[in-house]
């Protein structure tokens, strides 16, 4: 909830002419998604706070009793079917409680495989790929619509595989070109200011299921970091009025330096 506070404020300066060399002409789009070394330096802060957290989190985990298949925070089984299946659960609570429906959601592919890697990152990062897919879904065909198109996701892995990737498709009407640079934005979103201004109000847990199904400008970008801390990425294509595909590539663990921003 910091971040989406911070997010806020800055939004909240610039248009408001705390900083005049930012602002742009009345009723036109604030220009942080060109701020390039403003996301820069977020990009970089973001992954140091999250390999102190991932430092912590070892530390206090290798204090507690020893669970099975874990070293601290490290599960040596981690199933991306059985995290993808709870971030479905989550999303489709989420969704539900601002539409009443949610689309269905298919998974296909190594759905057996497991692999070493942090349960709760994957957690985070498919949860919000799978909530801007329901809601561009619901939004793309209407809330009264009889029947949404389902959510396809599709876990790619093997024994010699260089990552573990997870697709996700949705047909639910596509991100215009202008628009796929800003989506990284720590500062852009589609949906009601009022949103980031109401959860920031209430202080409430950015990671729980009460939180919003979409609104506080830096899921995506944060889910990407948790990716690159690992060696892994995500990477988005999407057609304009049909749908957005997300790839997640996932590093297995055990062979990549910690990405130190310099």
């Amino acid at each position: 909830v910091q971040m989406a506070r911070g997010a806020y404020e800055f939004r909240d300066a610039i248009r408001s002419g705390q900083f005049p060399e930012l602002s742009l002409k009345e009723h036109a789009t604030v220009g942080f998604s060109h701020m390039e070394s403003t996301h820069e330096f977020l990009d970089r802060f973001y992954l140091c706070r999250i390999g102190i957290r991932v430092l912590i989190g070892q530390y206090l985990a290798l204090r507690q009793p020893p669970m099975e298949h874990y070293i601290g925070i490290i599960c040596s089984q981690t199933s991306p079917y059985e995290i993808v299946k709870r971030a479905i659960d989550d999303a489709s609570f989420m969704c539900n409680r601002k539409y009443g429906d949610a689309p269905e959601v298919i998974m296909t592919g190594k759905l057996e495989q497991t692999f070493p890697y942090v349960p709760t990152h994957l957690h985070y990062i498919m949860l919000e790929l799978l909530k801007n897919s329901m809601r561009a879904t619901v939004d793309w065909h209407g809330i009264d619509a009889m029947d949404f198109p389902p959510i396809k996701v599709v876990i790619a892995d093997g024994d010699d595989n260089e990552d573990v990737v997870i697709k996700i498709s949705d047909e639910g009407g596509g991100i215009p070109r202008s628009n796929m640079k800003k989506i990284w934005s720590y500062l852009f979103t589609t949906a009601d200011p009022a949103i980031q201004q109401g959860m920031v109000a209430l202080n409430q847990d950015d990671h729980a299921i009460d939180s919003p199904l979409a609104g506080l400008g830096y899921g995506l970008p944060i889910s990407r970091s948790y990716c690159r801390y690992f060696g892994g990425d995500i990477s988005i294509m999407s057609m304009e009025g049909h749908g957005t595909d997300a790839f997640v590539y996932l590093r297995r663990l055990g062979n990549t330096p910690e990405p130190l921003p310099l």
